[in-house]
């Protein structure tokens, strides 16, 4: 098998795998570990509380310090309602192009790492090289925390993470952090005529919905203009409704979602704080018409930002081996504020551009598969 060749079974074998939000990925995760087992490299697994899905990391060198993880996420966004011209779940390969779901987000950065192993292990390291795959990244980054609690305690501290997350293998030192709220309306049903006694869960949500808007309109007017980040501040959106039973009847429940993408240096709880203050007021002023409401609103994602560091070891160590000399940030949520919130230097530097991930005829380019292994490679020669 070509050197090049490797690398695409690889990433085909994964792609295979149909690891869409919602499913299990054991299957790909047992095929992974029989893989690294069958080299002489032993696996740990870190499963969910079902047990149906599982982390899975492994260490190639000796058991030192100031070694390089390298991290990326085994579950896919779903194909569904998506207008592909080939098997999302077989590789194609046209015009210089790997197509198939997951191949930039991100079974690709996963594949090249996964088939560097032989190498990994022929170069005897001096300091090891980590590999770890995560689960259910694609819903909130929910499976990679235990699994870095557990490497944080059992393994030696490693000098540097890179999360494989496609940036086009330029170096992204920061994003933005994501949290998902879910508010809860309750009102006084009754005829729709009746508006002196009841009140409708649907318009009161409208009013909370309204008020995150001016929220996020706040944010936009005192944004910093020399920040990376685009857009420059905080936003916030509400992108999922539901109430009523009947178009004459005062809605007795209204369910919204929320969705808030903060800049590092913003603080979460005081826009979530602006909101509950803002909500307390209305219940207050329902109140004091004899009319009793609820708003109750829980956490149901948090994702915590990436703030930049360019004089952390992770972004010297990666501008230096890419040869970036320039600084990057992405508004997107990653694991890799999971894994700077644990004490780890952490950077992003994957194969593939954000603009392909999620879409129908999702690809990454041969060039960017060629780019990311020698970039490997020279992590394979900085262990050695």
């Amino acid at each position: 098998m070509t050197d090049l060749a490797s690398r695409i079974g690889w990433i085909e074998r994964l792609v295979a795998f149909d690891t869409s939000s919602g499913k299990s990925n054991l299957p790909l995760i047992e095929d992974v570990s029989l893989y690294l087992e069958s080299l002489g490299v032993p696996v740990t697994r870190v499963p969910n509380t079902d047990g149906d899905r599982a982390n899975v990391y492994a260490v190639i060198g000796p058991l030192t310090e100031g070694g390089i993880l390298l991290s990326g996420h085994t579950d896919v966004v779903p194909v569904t309602n998506q207008a592909w011209s080939t098997d999302p779940w077989t590789l194609s390969l046209r015009a210089g192009r790997l197509y198939g779901r997951g191949t930039c987000d991100m079974k690709g950065f996963c594949g090249i790492a996964l088939s560097l192993v032989p190498e990994m292990l022929a170069a005897k390291l001096q300091r090891p090289i980590i590999l770890a795959l995560s689960y259910d990244e694609e819903i909130g980054c929910i499976g990679a925390p235990a699994m870095i609690r557990d490497i944080a305690r059992l393994l030696p501290r490693p000098g540097a993470v890179i999360v494989g997350e496609p940036t086009m293998m330029t170096v992204v030192d920061g994003h933005k952090g994501s949290t998902q709220f879910r508010t809860r309306v309750t009102g006084v049903p009754g005829h729709s005529s009746d508006t002196e006694n009841c009140a409708s869960a649907v318009e009161i949500a409208a009013q909370l919905i309204t008020r995150l808007v001016e929220i996020r309109m706040l944010n936009r007017a005192r944004a910093d203009s020399d920040t990376l980040f685009q857009p420059p501040y905080t936003t916030i959106t509400s992108n999922l409704v539901s109430g009523g039973v009947q178009q004459n009847v005062m809605a007795h429940e209204c369910l919204f979602t929320w969705d808030l993408r903060n800049l590092p240096s913003d603080d979460v709880d005081a826009c979530r704080q602006a909101f509950d203050g803002f909500a307390q007021e209305l219940a207050e002023r329902y109140a004091a018409a004899s009319i009793a409401i609820k708003i109750a609103t829980e956490t149901i994602v948090k994702v915590p930002a990436l703030r930049p560091d360019p004089d952390g070891q992770a972004s010297q160590l990666a501008r230096r081996l890419t040869g970036a000399n320039q600084i990057q940030v992405a508004s997107y949520a990653s694991e890799a504020g999971q894994f700077q919130g644990a004490g780890f230097s952490t950077v992003l530097c994957g194969p593939g551009s954000i603009e392909q991930a999620h879409k129908p005829d999702e690809y990454v380019s041969l060039d960017q598969i060629e780019r990311c292994t020698r970039f490997l490679r020279r992590i394979i020669d900085e262990m050695r």
